[in-house]
């Protein structure tokens, strides 16, 4: 590639990236000041008495509830804002960074899947309840012990005036700004060398073995790739190009889309989380398993109910 060339991407990616950032911090900042607030009046500590008795079930303290609502309705540059000014433990932090991942930004993600093949409702109600599961299922296999994330704040309970407050989060709001500048240009300069080097679809060749696994068709490869690479919202727009061209079916997108609903934007995702303290391993692993015994009880299903729907019209027939 020439120096030129090389010069142009990178500018791209950083125009692209200072662009996202800038949309991102106007979200989350105001969102992260507003927690610490009601950190400090004790706000959080009066929802937790009431969340408690749920959230114990997850292993988490009723005062996280807000970062799994908050994931719910935005991006999860949000509820990152929010974890950053929570004292959580490493196991804590793990609970919740899957259960984020896997239910975020529901409102445009459900509605994007929603044109693709499958409705709004059923990928809500989908993501939320397998968020659940998998809080439950964590709470039961992860170690007690864990340690302490690499944000951990050993100064929240110094807080003594409005003016620290104002600081801590002035402080913490700077780096999370520089850490999702550098992520979303990393992000943005990787699929553009891969979409400039035309490397898309022969990686979208090599990874059909691993979508028959998945119970994937192999005409939904293409699209997987993008979805883990850039998530729903790019990936969904292609998905409907790639429908309309005739290259993947309505049944075919829906099976995929329940996988990525579980499963998708791993780099970023993945990321956001390791770059706290989480273990990658852990992310990977239950998303993976999640998606695949989604996927597989989906199909199972819809072939039930084939055999179900075939062997009442025979009875139907039978009975004239």
């Amino acid at each position: 590639m020439q120096k030129l060339h090389w010069n142009k991407l990178m500018l791209q990616a950083a125009g692209k990236a200072g662009r996202t950032s800038l949309w991102l911090l106007r979200i989350i900042l105001p969102i992260s000041l507003l927690v610490r607030f009601l950190d400090y009046f004790g706000i959080l500590q009066w929802l937790a008495t009431f969340l408690d008795p749920l959230f114990l079930n997850m292993g988490l303290p009723g005062s996280s509830a807000i970062v799994f609502i908050t994931s719910i309705f935005l991006p999860l540059y949000a509820p990152l804002a929010i974890i950053t000014s929570l004292p959580l433990t490493l196991r804590e932090l793990t609970i919740l960074a899957l259960m984020c991942q896997i239910s975020h930004n529901l409102p445009v993600e459900s509605a994007i899947q929603a044109q693709t093949g499958t409705s709004f409702r059923a990928m809500t109600l989908l993501r939320i309840s397998m968020s659940i599961v998998v809080g439950v299922m964590l709470n039961l296999i992860l170690p007690a012990e864990m340690g302490m994330p690499l944000f951990a704040q050993t100064n929240v309970t110094a807080i003594t005036s409005v003016g620290a407050l104002l600081l801590l989060w002035l402080k913490s709001s700077l780096q999370i700004a520089l850490l999702i500048l550098i992520i979303v240009f990393l992000l943005n300069l990787l699929y553009s060398l891969l979409d400039n080097y035309q490397l898309i679809p022969k990686l979208s060749r090599g990874i059909k073995p691993l979508l028959a696994f998945f119970g994937l068709p192999k005409s939904t490869a293409f699209l997987w790739l993008i979805g883990y690479i850039v998530g729903l919202a790019y990936g969904g727009a292609l998905m409907m190009d790639q429908m309309k061209e005739g290259k993947v079916t309505r049944s075919e997108a829906s099976l995929l889309n329940h996988h990525l609903a579980i499963s998708h934007s791993v780099l970023e995702d993945n990321l956001l989380f390791v770059a706290l303290g989480v273990s990658l391993w852990w992310i990977l692993a239950v998303r993976f398993a999640v998606a695949f015994a989604v996927v597989w009880l989906r199909r199972f299903w819809l072939t039930l109910r084939g055999h179900l729907l075939f062997f009442s019209c025979q009875m139907a027939d039978m009975s004239e």
